[in-house]
């Protein structure tokens, strides 16, 4: 048996419900392996888990990031072995703990190059860009893009890899301080929400054409008004909710506004095939290791000051990533 600190919930609420506590891990069983955990992610879906927002079992662990190296491993996993550097984002929660047991599925090999703190910082966050670019609505270059929350971990991340691939990107951001560093990290044009009307600025930008996709990790505060900034036929890409759940609509509205498309992604959907999750992981580590991308740590905490962490990414403090420290 394996002693480690983790942070558990017996019941959703305010950070106060996390727990730093003393669990016992056992051995791997068939499928899965054990990770020493050398830094954790710290991302909004997060809070969605410990809010009751998303559902799951209680007790729960909490975290969908992390990296580390596999110490131990159970029957039948193929994919890693003992002593390989990993890295992961995505289900079951557990991420906040010094070690835990999970899923080899779930893991992929980290090259060398990349640090674990980097890795830890990355993967949700990055592997979200590469869908939501790739995937959910596949950017050839020479488009014109709307993007919430452009200083956050997610934004930083989208717009540099926007700049990368050839595709202007306008971004929202709620301060003057974060509309100067999505501009630094590659956001053609920046919009403060809380000074300007972003339809009208998104009108104004296109000529009045609006643009043909908008991504929003923002939710109730932003929806109605994102379609708005859409083209007929463009999409709208909710992947968030950081302001609370979008309120029910109806369908019509997006008939009215020019035959709107929408969809409800999730990173977990895209991941799913193993195939899919290393081809994605591959493109993002690719572009990092060309330096067209660089991941922006601003915020560390000891994982014992996880409440902290929470508060401060609920009060909208933090800019670019976030990672806990075992």
């Amino acid at each position: 048996m394996v002693m480690v600190k983790a942070v558990r919930m017996q019941q959703t609420g305010g950070p106060e419900v996390m727990e730093y506590v003393d669990v016992e891990l056992g051995q791997p069983g068939a499928g899965e392996v054990l990770v020493r955990h050398k830094a954790c992610g710290l991302n909004f879906i997060d809070v969605y888990f410990r809010t009751g927002l998303y559902p799951q079992p209680l007790p729960a662990g909490l975290g969908m990031e992390g990296a580390g190296i596999v110490e131990a491993i159970g029957p039948g996993v193929t994919y890693v072995r003992v002593g390989d550097r990993v890295a992961y984002a995505g289900r079951p929660s557990g991420a906040y703990a010094e070690a835990r047991i999970m899923p080899a599925d779930n893991l992929v090999r980290l090259p060398d190059s990349i640090t674990f703190e980097t890795a830890a910082a990355m993967m949700l966050q990055g592997l979200t860009v590469q869908y939501l670019f790739h995937r959910t609505f596949p950017l050839q270059g020479g488009e014109t893009i709307l993007f919430h929350a452009a200083a956050g971990g997610v934004g930083l991340i989208a717009s540099q890899w926007a700049r990368a691939i050839g595709v202007t990107m306008i971004g929202t951001v709620g301060s003057d301080e974060k509309a100067e560093l999505a501009k630094a990290h590659g956001c053609t044009h920046v919009i403060n929400y809380n000074k300007e009307n972003f339809v009208q600025r998104v009108r104004e930008i296109t000529d009045g054409k609006g643009v043909p996709v908008v991504y929003d990790s923002i939710g109730k505060d932003t929806f109605i008004n994102s379609l708005d900034c859409l083209a007929p036929l463009g999409m709208m890409v909710s992947f968030g909710n950081a302001s609370g759940p979008v309120p029910a609509f109806n369908l019509s509205e997006l008939a009215s506004r020019g035959s709107l498309f929408i969809t409800r992604p999730s990173l977990m959907s895209y991941t799913a095939k193993r195939d899919d999750l290393e081809q994605m992981a591959a493109q993002l580590f690719s572009i990092v290791e060309s330096g067209k991308i660089k991941i922006d740590i601003h915020q560390r905490y000891a994982l014992s000051e996880v409440a902290q962490a929470h508060r401060d990414l609920e009060a909208r403090k933090t800019t670019g990533s976030t990672i806990l420290i075992p």
